[in-house]
Formats: C-alpha cells, sequence, structure tokens
C-alpha cells in the first residue's frame, strides 16, 4: 500500500516507525500548498493529511486514493460527502492529545493570573537586579483555588481539564450548547459565561459554534474574567475579542488558534499590543508524545482499513 504524508513537518517529531513498518518508503512533503494537492496525492492508496485541504474539486481527481487519514480530530479540511461519493474512506484521531493540551491550557492560564511571563521577561532586563527586596512585585499574583471556570466543550478534553481543575480548587461549571435545553449537571449557557472567572473552551468548530463567543457573549463576563481557546480560532469572534480587551470588558485572554492559520498580520489579535494577551501557534496538541501517540492510531487505522474494520471511520 502507496502512502504520502501531506505535510509531514506537523508529526515529524513523533516516533514513525508505526508507520515505517507498514510502509518502509512512505513519500513525504514537508508542506503542501494547495495548487500541489491533485498532483503529490496521484497514484497513491492513502494520503494522510492533518491541515492540508482535500475538497470535492481535488477528491473529483484522484482515482487511485482508498484511504485519507486525518492526522488529527477535527474534519473539516476533508470533504466528507464528496469522499463517501467516491468510496474513498476517510479516518481520524481522537484523544490523542488530551494530555498535551490540558498541560497547555493551565500552562497559559498559570501565566495569565500569575504574570509569569511579565517576570520572566523582567529577570532578563535587568529589573530584578534593581529590586529593593529580595522580591519584585511590579505585577499581580492571583491564585486559581476557588475561581469558577465554564468549560464550554465536555468532551474527552473539557473533562480532563475538568479533573485537573478540581485537583487545584477550581469550581467547574460545565456550560450546556448555547440555545438548548439544560442537561442535569450542566449550567445554561449564558449563565455560565455570567458566573465564570475562567472561561476554556474545548468544542469542536462548526456550524453551531462558530463565533460562539462574540461582542453579546463578552457582555455578559465578568471584568475580571479570563478566557482561554485552545479548541478552533473561529470559535471566538477576534474582532469582539480584542474589543473586549481594549474596552476592559474581560481582564485577558489567551489562545492557542486562530481563524486563520499560520496568523496574518491584520488579524486583530496579532495587532493587539496590550499585555493582557497571550498568543501561541497552535501548539497546545503537540508535545512530542502526542504526535507519537497520533502516528500509532493513524497506522492502527490503515491496519484496520486493509483487514476490512471500521477504525475510527467518520
Amino acid at each position: 500500500m502507496n502512502i504520502v504524508i501531506l505535510d509531514y513537518e506537523t508529526i515529524e517529531n513523533g516516533d514513525l516507525s508505526p508507520l515505517s513498518e507498514l510502509c518502509p518508503n512512505i513519500t513525504t512533503f514537508d508542506n503542501t500548498l494547495q495548487s500541489q494537492v491533485v498532483e503529490r496525492c496521484q497514484g497513491f492508496d492513502v494520503v494522510i493529511t492533518n491541515k492540508v485541504v482535500l475538497n470535492q474539486e481535488v477528491l473529483s481527481q484522484l482515482s487511485s486514493v482508498k484511504l485519507i487519514c486525518i492526522a488529527a480530530t477535527g474534519t473539516n479540511n476533508v470533504d466528507l460527502v464528496a469522499a463517501k461519493q467516491q468510496c474513498i474512506a476517510v479516518t481520524n484521531v481522537a484523544g490523542y492529545s488530551t494530555a498535551s493540551v490540558v498541560q497547555h491550557t493551565f500552562s497559559l492560564l498559570f501565566n495569565l493570573l500569575g504574570n509569569t511571563h511579565k517576570y520572566i521577561t523582567d529577570c532578563k532586563n535587568g529589573q530584578w537586579q534593581k529590586a529593593q527586596h529580595f522580591c519584585f512585585l511590579d505585577h499581580p499574583i492571583n491564585e486559581v483555588a476557588g475561581l469558577k471556570m465554564a468549560l464550554f466543550g465536555y468532551g474527552d478534553l473539557g473533562s480532563a481539564v475538568a479533573k485537573a481543575a478540581s485537583a487545584f480548587g477550581i469550581d467547574v461549571l460545565i456550560s450546556e450548547r448555547k440555545n438548548s435545553p439544560v442537561r442535569e449537571g450542566r449550567m445554561a449557557f449564558e449563565d455560565a459565561l455570567k458566573l465564570a472567572d475562567i472561561i476554556s473552551i474545548h468544542c469542536p468548530l462548526n456550524a453551531d459554534t462558530e463565533n460562539l463567543i462574540s461582542t453579546n457573549e463578552f457582555a455578559l463576563m465578568k471584568p475580571t474574567a479570563v478566557l482561554i481557546n485552545t479548541a478552533r480560532g473561529g470559535i471566538v469572534d477576534e474582532s469582539a475579542l480584542a474589543n473586549a480587551l481594549i474596552n476592559k470588558k474581560i481582564a485577558g485572554a489567551a489562545t492557542d488558534v486562530l481563524s486563520k492559520e499560520p496568523a496574518v498580520q491584520n488579524n486583530p489579535l496579532i495587532q493587539y499590543k496590550g499585555d493582557n494577551l497571550l498568543l501561541t501557534p497552535h501548539i497546545a496538541w503537540a508535545s512530542n508524545q502526542s504526535i507519537s501517540r497520533l502516528i500509532k492510531q493513524i497506522a492502527l487505522n490503515i491496519t484496520a482499513f486493509q483487514e476490512g474494520q471500521m477504525r475510527n471511520r467518520v
């Protein structure tokens, strides 16, 4: 079975041996432009893509492809309807990055509330060396214990974040979906926004969640609240977030994702110059261990496909 990886740079830090055992001569491309997709997929049985888009126009020209392996949980970069029409199987991988995302979520949270990043910069710039006392307390340091964290999205990631939050003494609120009846153990969407000290997003990006957090939602939040997004950029209205930070509707935000990636210079969050916004380049999922788990699961998906099994089909 011939295998091609279209955006190899996104997984090269992991252990590739499970894939190499299936196909010793895998063809890899560090990155693939949209104009190159058809040419690079032709003649291959299996296509592995993380974020390279395989739309209807592309799929209609790929007569050899039997299986598309998405090297991620989200499937929005593959036209699933077109793939089904052409009898191309599609798989994804879920749960591989949970530990990595939880770790990054709290790394962002602790930096926001403890201003660790500012103190590190001060030390590098010689501010501590000029201090009159043994400690240098120019930035507020706040504890997370006793705060309320509202989770928007309560699958594997959200529930794992909840478990870690509880260990830190955080009171966890599980938000119901917007405009939906409130299930037992959850809280109405608007109420969760009003009560939360910390908003953490862990839901997929789809028609129901696009711009889920926008101007009206920021108006409901506490001025002391912070927002963390390690899910997808389009879930938060970036202009509305920038305005909320500028107008002090909320105290701070941290996002690992943007609506267009790589980031573009005219993005409102790239242009924002305040020190209460943290940006990281879509790395929450990407610990070395997480990538290795991802590769192993992709290999298992391919093996299952070869054996006629329906593993992780989407």
